[in-house]
């Protein structure tokens, strides 16, 4: 028997109207489903009894930073490149663990990350990654420490990091470009400002037009798209109007900028966990005082962009943008969330996969369960019911990827999968 060849036997499984079905069997050949069905035919390999379990796709997490651990900036600075990518590889697994097992990383894992992860060196999600999120001078990502007059962002700085900081139409063609050779699957922009920042507002617009324009057309010569981080004002229209593939967090979004967006076909990742852990930490004083200041100021009503986004048929994926190493592993927390601002179960649960995998561009091989695709899939001991289950750890029982058993079930313990 070769890894990856065998039948589970009477599973619950998602569909693809977002509901389970079942009991059903699941036939898997050299890492993707052969067939799906009642009672198939025993083949070569294990037949391992599943029934009482529930299967979901493995889920996408389409804005997340697994090389992000901390946000403190003399931690970030005092962080050997070696020791940054090995916590990397941790928050990799963790997030595999959790039943993530595609991840578009928004910025700071590099090409190595991401080819390691892919050969195996180390369990974690096959990532897409966008290496830097490309800023303007003095914009949101620009992290300047203005005592030591050093410019920085929230990893080290390591051989072939392109260039991220940019002013003007040919900066940043170049940038996107160097980006782009630097292996990126996306280009990320910030076009308005962020929420944890000291120096810049989320409904200010960052980057011209034309200077986004450039990164969308650098980007589509190769086949890739952008990813905007974008809270509302004109900056998130101007994303949008240029060709930007996703929106990034969209917490101030209008009904008019909704409409154009699903005109567009506009993906919006709303990263709500993110966004609840800013005013979480902002109510605590856990930031600078300007930053706290500001995020509260602000009154963000957390899932509102979700509410917008369903009414006018805006394309949906789930991120959270985690940026310490103690949010890494709760990704599902976001299906909760979601689901609390107004999406469906069924909507939620199709969000976090298919509409990942479309966002990704690998809805063809990734997303369902279904004949043909690539097997990755969440064992789940229990009925999801209304996803409550997923807001804190411990829901996930065992992860598939590529027909291996990553998180090894205790019902596929020992059966050499």
């Amino acid at each position: 028997m070769s890894a990856g060849d065998f039948t589970l036997r009477e599973a619950t499984l998602l569909d693809q109207a977002g509901s389970f079905a079942g009991p059903l069997d699941v036939r898997v050949e050299s890492g993707r489903i052969k067939a799906i069905g009642a009672n198939l035919p025993a083949g070569d390999g294990a037949s391992l009894d599943f029934s009482g379990l529930w299967l979901l796709p493995g889920v996408f997490d389409c804005h997340d930073h697994l090389s992000f651990s901390t946000v403190e900036m003399t931690e970030v600075l005092n962080t050997p490149v070696s020791q940054w990518a090995l916590e990397t590889a941790r928050n990799a697994r963790l997030t595999l663990e959790a039943g993530v097992t595609f991840v578009r990383d928004l910025a700071g894992a590099d090409r190595g990350i991401r080819d390691a992860l892919a050969s195996g060196f180390v369990a974690g999600p096959a990532l897409q990654i966008s290496v830097v999120l490309i800023c303007q001078t003095g914009g949101h990502g620009d992290a300047y420490l203005r005592g030591a007059g050093l410019e920085a962002m929230l990893t080290p700085d390591f051989p072939g990091r392109p260039p991220y900081r940019v002013d003007g139409v040919d900066a940043m063609r170049h940038a996107a470009r160097a980006t782009l050779r630097a292996g990126a699957d996306w280009i990320k922009l910030a076009t308005t400002g962020g929420l944890v920042s000291d120096h810049d507002q989320p409904l200010i617009p960052e980057f011209t037009p034309e200077e986004i324009a450039a990164a969308v057309f650098e980007a589509d010569r190769k086949g890739k798209g952008v990813s905007a981080h974008a809270y509302g004002g004109p900056g998130l229209t101007n994303a949008v109007e240029a060709g930007a593939r996703s929106i990034e967090h969209g917490g101030f979004v209008t009904e008019e900028q909704a409409a154009l967006m699903a005109e567009r076909g506009c993906f919006l990742v709303p990263t709500l966990s993110a966004m609840r852990d800013c005013l979480r930490w902002a109510e605590q004083g856990a930031l600078t005082p300007t930053q706290c200041k500001k995020i509260l100021e602000f009154n963000l009503d957390l899932g509102e962009c979700v509410r917008i986004a369903k009414q006018y048929g805006v394309p949906l994926a789930s991120g959270t943008d985690y940026i310490k190493r103690e949010q890494h592993g709760l990704n599902l927390e976001e299906l909760t969330l979601m689901h609390r601002a107004g999406l469906t179960v069924e909507e939620t649960l199709l969000v976090a996969t298919a509409g990942g995998a479309e966002l990704c561009g690998v809805a063809g091989d990734y997303g369902r369960l279904a004949e043909g695709y690539v097997f990755d899939a969440v064992v789940l001991d229990a009925d999801p019911g209304d996803l409550s289950v997923f807001a804190s750890p411990g829901a996930v029982t065992g992860v598939f990827q590529a027909g291996r058993a990553v998180v090894p079930h205790a019902r596929v313990a020992g059966a050499g999968l």
